[in-house]
């Protein structure tokens, strides 16, 4: 049997803050009320709710990273988002929670 790779990379806050400084599109999946308690600057916000009721309508870019909370709602995201085609999906695992611990700037609407 051949090993099977995931189908996006999860990655954690170090890597994630070398791809954001690299440019990388940031879809953040959150609610609005944990939105406007902060998000990664220069962040798009994109409630799962609405990738998941219409994923046909969703426009990522490949190499497009994905934020939750703590990384399990951004998961659902990327697994959609792969499906859809995109490519180098990442999924930040730790999410905001991990950004805000490591002492990285957080920006409000």
């Amino acid at each position: 049997m051949t090993e099977q790779t995931a189908p996006f990379r999860d990655l954690k806050v170090d890597d994630i803050k070398k791809l954001v400084d690299e440019g990388h599109d940031v879809v953040d999946v959150r609610e609005d009320w944990e939105w406007n308690k902060g998000h990664i600057p220069g962040a798009q916000h994109v409630v799962l709710s609405s990738i998941l009721a219409n994923p046909a309508a969703q426009k990522f870019n490949d190499g497009t990273i994905f934020v939750c909370g703590i990384g399990e709602r951004s998961a659902v995201a990327s697994e959609m988002a792969v499906a859809l085609g995109v490519k180098d999906v990442v999924n930040f695992r730790g999410g905001t929670t991990a950004w805000k611990n490591a002492g990285l700037p957080l920006e409000k609407p």
